[in-house]
């Protein structure tokens, strides 16, 4: 049996009370062993693609998406998903999405272009966000998207659009509110207890250009309170009635965005151990209770948008990393270093992700921190760990990270690394192969003259 590889012991400081009992060395719990993920090993996977490496897991997301149409289903059965473009844009991931009967959402130019070569008919794309320039705006309405309305300068730039196609569009306005969530998120739409929603809505009506028939909200990002969307849904209800009494049109569709949370768990500082993640259960019941409530008859109710996004995906992405070394610092905790960092998980800033080895792990628990591969100070992945000491080549999953990172990853001093998909027979399927400087540089030219010989 070849020896086990030598690791040199640290000294942890630990302070107590004159003559009070030195409290007894902390042992680690074992460290969960993941060898793979939906049966493909981890070593496999990072032997054929590289580590760092993104892996998202086919299986998972129809266990999600699922769930939460069934959940809706039974709530208020008169329910779209639209499929939010900027938690994951890669063309697989949404893909998966619209053959499952989900819109596109998207929030620029940039994520409309995507869907539109991804083949989405313009019908179903819900255009968001507070900047569409003329550009996005002309292919909008050329494609008969649906267009939700930030701002008053929007409303007249897409005013000038539609007097140049010729006939009046269909919108949708975005609205915040305060639905008893702090903080409210009043960068976008406009505000409804101020009344400058319902000067909106007058705007519109004078206009005679655009005509409204959808309200929009969304209400925040990880929310953990269901009742927040009812009381939504009752301000959205009410403020349609004021809507249809000044254009006698009726509202088609309320639109709730998304801001149901996944299984991640925020840093103390954002949520304290004790408030747990509700089920998309309570979601979908709070919400169709609340759509019953509103429209209790037998007449028409409009019909109910979902942009979920967060909550589809971010369980069924994982990273993979290795470490590389590890060192102890001048305040005693083990530093490892794995050949990940921030520039991959954007969301380590709020989350701590579950951490899973490769290899059983055992020996007494030390204060660490994972830091990434970047020459930056600030590349801490996950701080105030309690982690017995691991091998240099041991490789970390670390999850949920399926939201919002791969999308928000960044080539800083490393391109970025590969991701694919496990399908739900066991293929793996490259959805974007590692970046090389090729990549980086195909935009760039170089003037001859400082060209170097």
């Amino acid at each position: 049996m070849p020896p086990k590889p030598y690791i040199s012991p640290s000294i942890v400081a630990i302070r107590h009370q004159l003559g009070a009992k030195a409290p007894a060395p902390l042992m680690a719990p074992a460290l969960r062993v993941r060898r793979e993920i939906d049966g493909v090993a981890v070593a496999a996977l990072t032997e054929a693609h590289g580590s760092p490496l993104f892996v998202y897991s086919e299986r998972q997301l129809v266990a999600l998406h699922d769930r939460a149409r069934a959940a809706f289903d039974r709530a208020w059965p008169d329910t779209t998903f639209a499929w939010s473009y900027k938690t994951c844009y890669l063309r697989s991931i949404c893909a998966f999405f619209h053959a499952r009967g989900s819109l596109a959402e998207v929030v620029s130019e940039f994520e409309y272009d995507k869907a539109r070569r991804l083949g989405v008919p313009g019908a179903n794309i819900l255009f968001n966000g507070p900047w569409k320039p003329l550009s996005a705006l002309r292919k909008a309405v050329r494609d008969g998207a649906r267009i939700h309305l930030d701002n008053f300068e929007e409303i007249e730039d897409l005013e000038t659009v539609v007097r140049e196609h010729g006939q009046p569009v269909h919108v949708t306005i975005r609205l915040n509110l305060d639905a008893g969530i702090y903080p409210v998120w009043s960068k976008f739409g406009f505000n409804l207890e101020s009344g400058q929603a319902l000067n909106a809505v007058r705007r519109l009506h004078q206009g005679g250009l655009l005509h409204l028939d959808g309200l929009h909200c969304h209400i925040g990002t990880f929310v953990l309170d269901p009742s927040a969307y009812a009381r939504t849904v009752a301000k959205l209800a009410a403020f349609a009635l004021e809507c249809t009494a000044i254009s006698g049109r009726s509202i088609r569709s309320l639109d709730l965005g998304g801001g149901f949370p996944s299984l991640s768990q925020l840093k103390g500082i954002y949520q304290p151990p004790e408030i747990a993640v509700p089920p998309i259960e309570a979601y979908a019941d709070a919400i169709g209770t609340a759509m019953r409530a509103a429209y209790p008859g037998p007449g028409p109710a409009p019909r109910l948008l979902l942009e979920t996004g967060r909550h589809l995906v971010d369980e069924a992405g994982y990273l993979i990393t290795t470490v590389t070394s590890s060192k102890v610092s001048p305040d005693t905790r083990r530093s490892y270093l794995i050949d990940g960092g921030v520039h991959l998980l954007y969301t380590s800033t709020w989350y701590n992700f579950t951490l899973e080895v490769d290899r059983p792990t055992a020996g007494l628990a030390e204060p660490a921190c994972l830091n990434g591969a970047l020459c930056m100070n600030i590349d801490v992945v996950s701080d105030g760990l309690l982690l017995p000491q691991l091998e240099r080549g041991t490789r970390l999953t670390l999850s949920p990270v399926g939201a919002y990172n791969l999308t928000q990853s960044m080539p800083f001093i490393h391109c970025r690394p590969a991701a694919v998909l496990i399908r739900h027979d066991g293929r793996v399927e490259v959805m974007r192969r590692a970046e090389t400087i090729d990549d980086i540089e195909q935009g760039e030219s170089l003037p001859a003259d400082l060209a170097l010989s």
